[in-house]
């Protein structure tokens, strides 16, 4: 798993499609979802690792993205 696009992916195998309006409210979101399906032991602690990790990298480029619109 190396893009958000796999965490969208992983997300959809159990029917949980995410579009807030915002990537970086997705990106919240998604991370949400994804904590109550590796609570659950839905999926394993590599594939939660994994897209946890992914998203953090998405999120932080969204907050430097943000950050160099406002500059």
């Amino acid at each position: 798993m190396k893009t958000l696009y796999d965490v969208q992916q992983l997300l959809k195998r159990f029917n949980i499609l995410v579009h807030v309006g915002k990537r970086k409210w997705d990106i919240e979101l998604m991370g949400i979802e994804l904590d109550n399906l590796h609570h659950r032991g839905v999926i394993t602690k590599k594939e939660y690792m994994n897209a946890k990790l992914v998203l953090r990298h998405e999120y932080e480029y969204e907050l430097k993205k943000e950050a160099s619109t406002k500059a």
